[in-house]
């Protein structure tokens, strides 16, 4: 994962953000899960509402369980 993990350094240099703060593991894992349980698309949706949450205060590691519990209990297509 080099190219992933250059990426979001340049990434969070950018948005004047912390690189050790992110957890590419966590967010990873949760679009996987989603992309697989609920719709592709849904997974950088997802992704992005997740940031909204962690954003206005959320714990991030709390928050992407919930969502995954929600996204397993979601009904097949």
């Amino acid at each position: 994962m080099g190219a992933l993990e250059d990426w979001a350094e340049a990434l969070c240099a950018e948005l004047g953000l912390d690189a050790a703060e992110g957890s590419q593991k966590v967010v990873l894992d949760l679009a996987r899960v989603v992309a697989h349980t609920v719709d592709r698309p849904a997974a950088p949706v997802t992704a992005y509402l997740l940031g909204m949450a962690v954003g206005r205060g959320e714990p991030l590691a709390e928050t992407a369980q919930r969502i995954q519990q929600l996204a397993r209990s979601w009904p097949a297509a």
